[in-house]
């Protein structure tokens, strides 16, 4: 994958940034905790914050901190996004011991849980984000790892803001174009086939709409948020 972009925010910023804003969007709301959130099927408010503190643990350990016991099951959402911080100011310290830059998985993953939320409680979300350039770089860079893998001809992927990579590997035979925004969405599985067609192509998109689907994301079957 090549790309054109800024010097990315380090992972010591743009993860605290995801912390704060999932809690500004939960705290004080107690009635949406078991709320469902569409964009993770099967899954609660509190499933999702659950799994961002797993996933925190995890981060810490392969850090050499002391990986925490898992959250009881009936953890509430304000004793889970306690939780979360108490895990996360650790991890933000040893992340940037080790240069900012060994965290942007779960960056991504963090980020695009807010995007979830957002959707799923009906509010807009920021317009503008500090962990969004380094959520879309490890998208972007998982992306091209399938097209190369699928044998697809390699394709520049556009923001509307400038940003431009190219997934795959050689000259680029065609071209995607989206805000920055709606790119996170579509490459992390949040966007179904439908949605990823309407975005603005240079070729039929037909050939790499497979590539969409990889690690750990699928399209929905229907319109995502």
């Amino acid at each position: 994958m090549t790309a054109t972009r800024p010097t990315s925010t380090p992972d010591f910023v743009g993860y605290p940034a995801a912390r704060r804003g999932i809690r500004a969007l939960l705290d004080g709301r107690p009635a949406l905790h078991r709320h469902p959130v569409p964009a993770c099927p099967e899954w609660t408010v509190t499933d999702l914050l659950a799994h961002l503190v797993e996933i925190a643990g995890r981060v810490l350990g392969r850090h050499g901190g002391t990986v925490p016991a898992a959250p009881a099951p009936d953890s509430t959402a304000p004793e889970l996004l306690d939780r979360w911080d108490d895990v996360g100011r650790e991890l933000d310290r040893r992340l940037a011991q080790a240069g900012g830059r060994s965290g942007d998985l779960m960056v991504m993953d963090a980020f695009t849980h807010e995007l979830d939320l957002c959707a799923a409680l009906g509010v807009a979300p920021p317009a503008e984000h500090v962990a969004q350039a380094p959520s879309l770089e490890v998208l972007v860079r998982g992306f091209s790892g399938e097209v190369t893998a699928l044998g697809l001809p390699p394709l520049r992927v556009r923001s509307t803001d400038g940003l431009t990579w190219t997934a795959g590997e050689g000259r680029p035979e065609a071209s995607v174009t989206a805000p920055a925004r709606d790119l996170c969405r579509a490459l992390a599985g949040r966007r179904s086939l439908a949605q990823l067609a309407a975005m603005e192509w240079s070729e039929a998109p037909g050939p790499w709409l497979p590539a969409f689907g990889w690690g750990p994301f699928t399209p929905p079957p229907s319109a995502g948020a």
